[in-house]
């Protein structure tokens, strides 16, 4: 998804907005990324534990996405917001239809 928002990005409004939803999309796959490593990674059978595992794989997740976008807004001077945030919420939108689906 990541991909095709920066391939649309780039059509409509440049290589600077589709680098721009690239990076933003990226940042979306690692926060995911950091979510699985510590959620499962211990394979918990505990729900006491499995629940912490939850809760802290959430917390990275949310540590990886705010020193993504802190890094990227230092980082990128010619970084366009719009594409950036668009690119990360269409990664975001994945997991929640993915989780939708399998809910069928």
């Amino acid at each position: 998804m990541a991909l095709c928002a920066a391939a649309i990005a780039g059509l409509f409004a440049g290589a600077n907005a589709a680098v721009s939803a690239l990076i933003g999309g990226g940042i979306g796959v690692l926060g995911a990324l950091a979510y699985i490593w510590r959620a499962f990674c211990q394979g918990e059978q505990d729900p006491a534990k499995l629940y912490r595992a939850q809760l802290l794989g959430e917390t990275y997740k949310f540590a990886v996405i705010l020193g993504g976008f802190a890094l990227a807004f230092k980082e990128f001077k010619e970084l366009a917001a719009l594409p950036l945030f668009l690119g990360f919420a269409l990664t975001a939108a994945v997991y929640w239809v993915a989780l939708l689906k399998t809910r069928n």
